[in-house]
């Protein structure tokens, strides 16, 4: 009777050193393993829902939102948590995103609030009192836009609370009639000068309840206006025949002009580079511009499957933030065409403003905003969080 017996030298799987781990025989004939490709795709697909679940990128929402739809946000760029919305129903919030509560709200306008900005810190008239203050800018498609002062200490022991109807109209500064509905507002960085758009462009001056100047290149309607804030005299424009066009107001006249395909819906420039600018467009897409050469984008950025609604730039100018109709927040790298990050949830609906805070401009895990199509206000974070799902991978594995 012939035995056969598998015998194996000690050296080849036994430690030589107590820290060594022992060798486990293994065969890697394919034909012994059938399944490789599907179980590492399971394995890839499973750590890949690990890991957005465990990103955590929503970190909540400021107050209890709007009653109606919120389609006009600004950023402060004198104070770094606060905040400033305009809704449907022409209600104004100012928040304080360190505590996600609101300071004051405002009845503002009888219609929608197409427009509203947070004036620079010396956004005033030199021989008045208004030098320490802080002033917002509003506009609506009741024909008029509004200044007003949101100075907080003024507004402390005022809040009211969330079911009470928002009547207050205690800082109001000033009212400018217009003989059309506006579209858009933005003010200079530098002097007491603003723009809105409408059927025209015109200046303004905050001193003045009648418009400085007017611009135009075209005769259909401006749906945003944007100041350049590093070369303050320069203003871009979108318009509802496709058209992007550029301002010099040292000149008071248009310079340059692009037709795109289909409409623009929003415009913002490049904080660190001045002569870049993003825009939003209907056609899926955001177009990344040097207005140096206008003849075609920098870069494309893809991946949305409907309207683009708003774009804006982070602090460091190297990345962007997307909301678009499809109901979904994207994050791009500037010299990437496609995002490195995608926001939704199953709630979501149409995202119509976005913008990145100046709050964590140099972490690695930044913040940003959408404003949705239900009134809430959404904080997430610019950045998922991964040092958590390596950790459960490691432990898991090591067990």
């Amino acid at each position: 009777m012939k035995i056969k017996t598998i015998k194996r030298s000690a050296d080849d799987y036994v430690p030589v050193k107590s820290t060594q781990e022992s060798q486990m025989p293994r065969n890697l004939n394919p034909e012994l393993h059938p399944f490789e490709r599907a179980r590492e795709y399971t394995k890839a697909l499973n750590a890949t829902k690990l890991e957005r679940m465990f990103a955590k990128p929503f970190i909540g929402q400021l107050g209890h939102g709007h009653r109606d739809g919120i389609y006009a946000i600004a950023k402060n760029y004198g104070s770094l948590n606060k905040l400033a919305t305009g809704s449907a129903d022409g209600v104004i919030k100012y928040w304080n995103m360190s505590t996600r509560e609101e300071f004051v709200s405002f009845k503002a306008h009888y219609g929608l609030i197409t427009g509203l900005c947070v004036t620079q810190p010396h956004f005033h008239d030199k021989k008045s009192d208004w030098k320490n203050q802080n002033f917002m800018l509003s506009c609506s498609d009741d024909k008029t836009v509004k200044l007003w002062s949101i100075n907080v200490d003024d507004y402390s022991n005022k809040r009211s609370s969330d079911n009470d109807s928002v009547t207050n109209e205690e800082g109001l500064v000033r009212t400018f009639d217009g003989e059309s509905a506006f579209q858009g507002i933005d003010s200079h960085r530098e002097n007491s000068t603003f723009a809105t758009g409408g059927a025209k462009i015109h200046l303004w001056d905050v001193n003045r309840l009648k418009p400085i100047s007017n611009l135009s290149w075209g005769a259909d309607n401006i749906t945003s206006v944007r100041f350049n804030q590093n070369e303050t005299d320069i203003l871009a424009s979108t318009g509802s025949d496709n058209s992007i066009v550029l301002y010099d107001l040292r000149t008071n006249s248009p310079t340059q002009k692009i037709v795109q395909t289909m409409r623009t819906n929003a415009i913002c420039w490049n904080p660190m580079e001045a002569f870049n600018f993003v825009t939003a467009n209907e056609d899926h897409n955001a177009y990344y511009y040097d207005m140096r050469n206008l003849s075609r984008s920098l870069t494309v950025f893809k991946d949305h499957v409907s309207a683009v609604m708003d774009v804006d730039f982070s602090p460091t100018g190297d990345e962007i933030v997307t909301g678009s109709y499809d109901k979904s927040i994207r994050m791009y790298k500037t010299n990437h065409g496609h995002s490195r990050e995608i926001y939704h949830t199953k709630r979501m609906q149409h995202v119509f403003q976005v913008k990145s805070p100046w709050m964590l401009n140099t972490s690695s895990v930044g913040l940003t905003m959408g404003m949705l199509d239900y009134g809430e206000v959404k904080l997430g974070r610019g950045r998922m969080l991964r040092l958590l799902v390596k950790r459960i991978s490691w432990n898991t594995t090591k067990n």
